[in-house]
């Protein structure tokens, strides 16, 4: 999915482990007044990363059409997962897909892709996340890449598990990252609590969608996201009414980054670049086949340099 922000802010962002934490959502309109809207969590000042996790947009049930027209990305992966609809997805890279609910699709951006994302006739209701991971610089220029995975529902307890990445609960997905990432969505049923094992250096976030959700104490009402720092060698979630969440984590990024609009890079005129070139239509970005439109233009530079932003200490 696109950022289609009117002004969108820059981000420059670092890793850093912290404390137990709530991250509140803020809704952002994409696209204009008559335009879905969705639960930002990731990035804001109270903290920029989950491990590479880097951007969480939480939306729906919404009856909005989605038509995003081809647009660009830089040095990230997108990872879509819905809950409900269907998405048609084209790419630079060749592929025409769709987004299923509960079928992983992952864009590779790496040096440059652009892509359209079109919500289908037999789609009524969009209800998903849409989430960005971060390339370490030792492999942010990494070429195109697609990869689709329908993982398989295991069970413990009374809740219901689908690892899209990384591992959990005895399951592993065979889907290629460039750090060390845990993503999986978990149904809780009525008056259920599920302890389990996570890794130690990892960090994590538990997006609640629907129901309510504890972790350990804590409660979490809808649209919520709670941070957990490394150091953990289990979580508990439990919850009265049932719960549906999405688990997100990995291995603190511990690198620096600047994130506008839909480009991620390491310096303003590493995004000024890029800018530049998706709006002269060059290589880098390439060109989608068969969407029935123009591409989504870059909106205009902010006045000033773009300033780092990270987690405070």
């Amino acid at each position: 999915m696109s950022n289609v922000e009117v002004e969108p802010a820059e981000v420059t962002c670092t890793s850093t482990p912290g404390n137990v934490e709530i991250l509140e959502p803020r809704d952002v309109p994409l696209g204009g007044p008559r335009a879905m809207s969705v639960r930002r969590t990731l990035p804001q000042k109270q903290r920029s990363f989950i491990g590479a996790w880097c951007f969480c947009d939480h939306y729906g049930p919404d009856d909005h059409k989605m038509d995003v027209a081809p647009h660009p990305h830089t040095g990230l992966q997108t990872v879509s997962w819905l809950f409900t609809g269907e998405i048609e997805h084209r790419d630079s890279h060749g592929v025409h897909a769709y987004v299923r609910p509960g079928e992983l699709n992952l864009m590779t951006g790496g040096r440059g892709i652009c892509h359209s994302e079109v919500s289908t006739t037999r789609s009524t209701t969009l209800h998903g996340v849409q989430l960005w991971l971060a390339l370490p610089d030792a492999s942010r220029d990494a070429p195109r890449d697609f990869q689709h995975y329908s993982p398989p529902a295991v069970h413990q307890g009374n809740a219901t598990i689908k690892v899209f990445l990384g591992e959990l609960a005895g399951e592993k997905s065979p889907v290629r990252t460039f750090t060390p990432l845990l993503g999986a969505e978990i149904v809780l049923e009525p008056n259920a609590t599920v302890t389990l094992d996570i890794k130690t250096d990892f960090e994590h976030g538990v997006l609640l969608d629907t129901g309510d959700v504890k972790i350990d104490e804590t409660a979490l009402t809808p649209g919520q996201l709670g941070y957990i720092g490394t150091g953990r060698s289990t979580l508990t979630l439990s919850t009265t009414a049932g719960a549906r969440v999405v688990v997100l984590g990995g291995t603190p990024f511990g690198e620096e980054i600047v994130m506008w609009w839909n480009f991620v890079g390491r310096t303003h005129d590493e995004i000024a670049a890029y800018r530049d070139e998706w709006q002269a239509e060059t290589d880098r970005f390439g060109r989608v086949e068969g969407y029935p439109g123009n591409r989504l233009p870059a909106p205009p530079l902010p006045g000033g340099r773009l300033r780092p932003r990270g987690n405070p200490v």
